[in-house]
C-alpha cells in the first residue's frame, strides 16, 4: 500500500512548535553524521597536543595505542542496545504493551502516558526504552485514532532525552564503577566511583523524579487536542497488532531452532549463576558490573523469545542500531589517550591545560554550571550514548579534584547534561524512527520544546544539589 503524503512540516502550528519544526528540518538537511564529528575531534585534539609542543611521533603513538583501550566497554555498550531490543521486541512484552495500551482514554492522555513510561523504562535500559516506547505508540495509534502521532513519537523519545543516564544503564556511571573498563589514564585521576556515589545519590534520584514529573506535564499540555491532532493515518500509516511470530519450520534440521528445549536449559544455567553472583557480591555490586547487567538482559531476551530462531531474528534487528557505538567509541578512546598521554617539553598534556582553564574560570560553586553547559554543547556535536565521558573525564575530573567538587556528582552532572542535546540532535532517535516509520523532522519540534523547559531546570538542579555534597578524594583499588 503506497504511503500517503504527510502533512507539510509546520502546517497549522504556531509559536514554539513551528520554530521547533523549522529547526528539525534544518538539522535533518544540514547536520552531518555524528561520526564526522568524532573524527573531527580526533584531528582537533591532535592539533592541540602539537600546539602544546608534543612531538608528532608521540601524538601518533598515543592515537594508535589508545584506539583499543575501550574495546571491552564498546562491546558492553553495544550489548546494552541488543539486550534492550530483544527484550522489548519479545512476544511476552508485546502482550504487556497491549495491556498497558488499554489505559488511556484520550489522545492527549495517551501522549503523557507514553512520555511517563518512556522515561520510567529508560532508567532500567535506554535501549529497551526506545523500542518498547515505539511499540507502545504503534499499539496506542490503533486504539486512539485521534492521538497526535508526532507528539506521541516525541514522547516515546523522552527517556533518551531526559533521565536515561540517571539510571543503571548510564555509560559514565557504569564505566566509573568498573575498574576493568576504565582507561588507565582516567583510573589514575578518578579511581573507582561506586554506584552509591553516582546514580544512587539521593540528589540524583530527586533530579530524576523532578524531570519525570515536569516532562510528563509538558508532554500532556503541548499535545494537540483530539480535534487538532494528526493521527497515524494522516501519515499513511496503519499498524497491526504487535505479535511477532515465526515462519513455519521447513527442514528437519531446524527442529532445535524452533524448540524451547535449549532455551530452558540455558536459562537454568543462567539463573544458577545469577543467584550465586547476587548472593556473594550483593545486589549493588552485582548490578554495577556491566557484564552482569548485559547478561541479565540477554538471558531474559532468550527466555522471553522462547525459541532460538526468534531470538536470533530479534538480535539481527538490533544490530543496525549498534553501528554508531561500534565505530565511534574507539575514536573516543584515541582522543582520551592523546589528551592525557601526548605531553609537551614541559610535561604538560592537553588534559592538564584544559583542566587549568576549567579551574581558572570557575570555583567550587560555579563549576557545576560550567560542566553542565560544556557537556550539553559538546553533546550536540558528539552524540555518544555516554561514551563522550571518556573524552571529557580526564580534564573535567582533574579540575574537580583541584576545586574539591564531589566526583560522583560531577558524573551525575555529565549524565543529566548529556541527555539535553539528544532533544535537539536526533541521532539516537533512529531506532525509534524505524519502528514508527516517520522522519525525525516530524518529532523534533516537540522534543525541542522539552529542551527549552529542561535546560534552565537542569542547570538549576545541578548547581543546587552540588552545594549539598562534600568532596571525597579518589579511591584507588
Amino acid at each position: 500500500m503506497p504511503r500517503k503524503t504527510a502533512p507539510a512540516p509546520g502546517t497549522g502550528e504556531r509559536g514554539l512548535a513551528r520554530v521547533g519544526l523549522a529547526l528539525a528540518d534544518w538539522s535533518e538537511r544540514w547536520f552531518p553524521d555524528a561520526f564526522v564529528f568524532a573524527i573531527m575531534a580526533v584531528v582537533v585534539v591532535a592539533l592541540g597536543a602539537l600546539a602544546l609542543g608534543a612531538p608528532p611521533r608521540t601524538v601518533t603513538i598515543q592515537f594508535g595505542k589508545g584506539f583499543w583501550d575501550l574495546i571491552p566497554f564498546t562491546m558492553q555498550m553495544a550489548l546494552i542496545i541488543v539486550g534492550g531490543y530483544v527484550v522489548a521486541s519479545s512476544p511476552a512484552v508485546a502482550r504487556v504493551i497491549e495491556w498497558l495500551a488499554s489505559a488511556p482514554r484520550s489522545g492527549r492522555s495517551a501522549v503523557a502516558y507514553i512520555a511517563f513510561l518512556s522515561m520510567l523504562t529508560s532508567l532500567v535500559s535506554w535501549g529497551f526504552s526506545l523500542i518498547f516506547s515505539g511499540l507502545l505508540v504503534r499499539e496506542l495509534a490503533r486504539r486512539q485514532p485521534r492521538m497526535d502521532f508526532r507528539a506521541a513519537g516525541a514522547a516515546a523519545y523522552l527517556g533518551v532525552g531526559s533521565i536515561w543516564a540517571l539510571g543503571i544503564s548510564s555509560s559514565a556511571a557504569q564505566l566509573q564503577a568498573n575498574k576493568g573498563s576504565l582507561p588507565p589514564a582516567l583510573l589514575q585521576i578518578t579511581g573507582v566511583i561506586p554506584f552509591t556515589e553516582t546514580i544512587f545519590l539521593w540528589q540524583g534520584l530527586v533530579t530524576a523524579l523532578i524531570l519525570l514529573v515536569v516532562s510528563t506535564a509538558v508532554a500532556f499540555y503541548s499535545a494537540p487536542s483530539d480535534a487538532a491532532a494528526q493521527p497515524a493515518a494522516a501519515f499513511g500509516l496503519t499498524f497491526a497488532a504487535c505479535r511477532p511470530d515465526l515462519d513455519p519450520r521447513e527442514r528437519p534440521g531446524e527442529w532445535l531452532e524452533y524448540s524451547p528445549v535449549l532455551t530452558v536449559l540455558v536459562a537454568l544455567l543462567a539463573a544458577g549463576w545469577l543467584v550465586e553472583v547476587f548472593a556473594t557480591q550483593g545486589p549493588m555490586t552485582a548490578i554495577a558490573n556491566l557484564n552482569t547487567y548485559n547478561f541479565i538482559f540477554l538471558m531474559a531476551g532468550l527466555l522471553l523469545h522462547w525459541r532460538p530462531k526468534r531470538f536470533l531474528q530479534a538480535v539481527a534487528g538490533a544490530v543496525p542500531a549498534t553501528a554508531g557505538v561500534l565505530v565511534q567509541f574507539p575514536f573516543y578512546a584515541s582522543i582520551a589517550a592523546i589528551l592525557t598521554g601526548a605531553r609537551g617539553p614541559t610535561g604538560l598534556s592537553l588534559s592538564d591545560w584544559l583542566a587549568g582553564i576549567f579551574v581558572s574560570v570557575s570555583n567550587r560553586h560555579t563549576f557545576p554550571l560550567l560542566v553542565s553547559a560544556y557537556s550539553a554543547v559538546l553533546g550536540l556535536f558528539v552524540p555518544s550514548g555516554g561514551g563522550k565521558w571518556v573524552i571529557e573525564a580526564p580534564y573535567v575530573m582533574q579540575a574537580a579534584n583541584t576545586l574539591q567538587v564531589h566526583l560522583g556528582w560531577v558524573v551525575q552532572i555529565y549524565n543529566t547534561a548529556e541527555a539535553l542535546p539528544n532533544l535537539v540532535n536526533p541521532f539516537w532517535m533512529l531506532p525509534l524512527l524505524g519502528v514508527l516509520g516517520i522522519k525525525a523532522r516530524e518529532l523534533v519540534g516537540y522534543s525541542i520544546l522539552q529542551f527549552l523547559v529542561h535546560l534552565p531546570l537542569v542547570f538549576a538542579l545541578m548547581w543546587l544539589f552540588a552545594q549539598t555534597l562534600t568532596y571525597h578524594p579518589p579511591v584507588f583499588p
